[in-house]
């Protein structure tokens, strides 16, 4: 990777800071597990960029930063990244400067220059796919082939994110109390940005909850639960890092090749516009803040262009 050329003893902590004077820690402890993973990475990237390989997150004085330090970091991350990608490592560069600020580290003439650093344009080559109907048959079947209690909590995990699109974060935060089973709502109490909102499952979806249901019993707590050895089912929150192995886990006894938990979120929204439904009505499915981010899930294609323009009438005749 490039490297940037600064000196370590330029902008290396001269001795550990507590976590709550560190502006990286501060910052990152402010996000949710998932984001907090995302964000963390691409600080050390960064600060790695700036040290030549020497500083971390949490060992690089971030207060130090100038405007020709995070300019340069924008000139290597438009060589080496997508622009989303890039833009995210910046926008965590943004955010780590602010707390920086906020803890009295810097002084706000610093940090508006050192964070005035424009926003890298371009289009992304969409990530993810689509997943097909007969993978989810196929998912489905890998879950119930397994008679144990995990094999039932498999399948209604898979039935939230495909039925519900909901963010791996999200399902596994839903309560028992959150689920209505006479009209399928699962009320999502903890979704991005802190709001709440009620979703609608598919009546296959509801079935495969029902059935976990009865399984897990009626306890308080979490629906989605940690299954032990033995068929054991712990009544606590599973962690969203417990989403992904699940997920990968069926897929390759599935035999459906490379899935992650947002390739179901990108197929519920895609579905739901390509059966009519209109755009607002899916952003407040999914939980979006902008139509525009909704529209950016959309894997419909050219398919969808097509099919489009032959609702025009052009009253042309031989």
């Amino acid at each position: 990777m490039k490297k940037l050329g600064t000196r370590r003893a330029e902008l290396a902590l001269k001795a550990a800071q507590p976590l709550t004077e560190q502006p990286a820690a501060v910052y990152l402890s402010g996000l949710k597990s998932a984001s907090r993973r995302t964000m963390h990475k691409a600080l050390n990237m960064s600060a790695r960029l700036l040290s030549n390989e020497e500083c971390d997150a949490l060992t690089l004085d971030w207060a130090k930063l100038r405007y020709q330090h995070t300019a340069a970091i924008r000139s290597v991350l438009i060589e080496k990244y997508a622009p989303a990608t890039a833009n995210r490592m910046l926008c965590a560069l943004r955010r780590t400067l602010k707390e920086a600020q906020r803890l009295g580290l810097m002084n706000a003439d610093d940090y508006t220059r050192a964070a005035d650093i424009a926003t890298i344009r371009g289009n992304s080559p969409l990530r993810g796919r689509v997943v097909k109907p007969r993978e989810i048959f196929a998912l489905f079947r890998a879950c119930q082939e397994d008679l144990s209690p995990a094999g039932a909590r498999d399948a209604a995990l898979i039935a939230i994110l495909a039925g519900a699109g909901l963010r791996r974060s999200e399902a596994v935060s839903i309560n028992l109390t959150d689920f209505d089973s006479d009209i399928g709502a699962l009320q999502v109490r903890k979704g991005k940005g802190a709001k709440e909102r009620t979703v609608y499952l598919p009546d296959g979806a509801k079935a495969a909850l029902i059935k976990w249901i009865l399984i897990r019993g009626n306890a308080p707590g979490s629906l989605l639960c940690p299954v032990r050895r033995g068929g054991h089912i712990e009544i606590k929150q599973m962690t969203d890092q417990a989403v992904m192995l699940i997920v990968e886990k069926r897929a390759a006894l599935a035999g459906v090749g490379k899935l992650s938990p947002h390739d179901f979120r990108r197929t519920f929204i895609t579905n739901l516009l390509d059966s009519g439904a209109d755009l607002l009505t899916v952003q407040s499915l999914a939980g979006h803040a902008s139509p525009a981010t909704t529209s950016r899930y959309d894997r419909r294609g050219e398919s969808a262009k097509r099919k489009a323009v032959q609702q025009l009438y052009i009253p042309y005749q031989e």
